[in-house]
Order: C-alpha cells, then sequence, then structure tokens
C-alpha cells in the first residue's frame, strides 16, 4: 500500500495539470513558471521549445484574437520516484468562440516528467503527441 507522501505528490501533480489547462485556457502566459520548472523543454507537432521565456512568446504566438479553448484532462497517471515523478494523461482540446459550439476539437496524449522544488512539483519536460483533430 503506498505510503500518504507518494500519494499527496500524486494529487498534487495531478492538480499541476489541472492548474495547467486553466492557465491555458485563460491565457496567463505570465505565470508559467507557476506550472513549469526554469528549464521546462516541451515538444509538440507544432513545436519544441527551451524555457520560460521560450514558452511563453509561443504561447502568445499561438493566441488567435476571438478564440478560446477549454482543456480536459483525463486518465491522468502518476508515478513518483523521490523529486521526480512521470505523469500521463489524455487531453481534450476544444477551440471556441463565445457563445458558439466548438469549431474544432482535438485529441492529445500528453506525458511529463515533473521535479519537485521549493514552490513545489513543477513541470521540467512536456510531451505532446496529436491522436486526432475534427474540425466543423
Amino acid at each position: 500500500m503506498p505510503t500518504a507522501a507518494p500519494t499527496a505528490d500524486r494529487v498534487e501533480i495531478a492538480e499541476l495539470l489541472a492548474r495547467l489547462a486553466r492557465l491555458l485556457d485563460e491565457g496567463r502566459h505570465e505565470d508559467i513558471s507557476t506550472v513549469y520548472h526554469h528549464d521546462i523543454t516541451v515538444r509538440s507537432p507544432r513545436a519544441e521549445l527551451h524555457g520560460l521565456d521560450e514558452v511563453a512568446a509561443h504561447l502568445r504566438r499561438s493566441r488567435v484574437e476571438g478564440e478560446n479553448t477549454q482543456h480536459v484532462h483525463g486518465d491522468v497517471l502518476v508515478r513518483v520516484d523521490g523529486d521526480r515523478a512521470e505523469a500521463t494523461a489524455n487531453q481534450l482540446v476544444y477551440f471556441y468562440r463565445d457563445g458558439e459550439p466548438p469549431h474544432r476539437t482535438s485529441g492529445l496524449r500528453v506525458a511529463c516528467t515533473t521535479v519537485r522544488t521549493p514552490a513545489g512539483w513543477r513541470i521540467g519536460e512536456l510531451r505532446i503527441t496529436l491522436a486526432w483533430t475534427h474540425e466543423r
């Protein structure tokens, strides 16, 4: 049976993914240091990014005026190993305009390596794989 510390760590890491989703949906790119480690690497179908500044700049450039997103995570699995952990999740991303149904939906698989820092768990590496996209 797992001890309390790894269970608490798994909950904190699952919450970290939820906070990342909310941050992306709200466009709070200036707050990425609350979820990403300063030495973050993001690998996605669209880019490979290194460091907070590069990630924030990419997020700002990728924003489409009038378009909103809703990121939804499910099937979150976390394996803690001391001050590092691996986490995976399925993610649905809905792209929509206020008051309208989504015009695009994507299914993603996300995998990340997280590290414990004095400020809490942070994502050190994020790997995003596109499974499918549906456009209306």
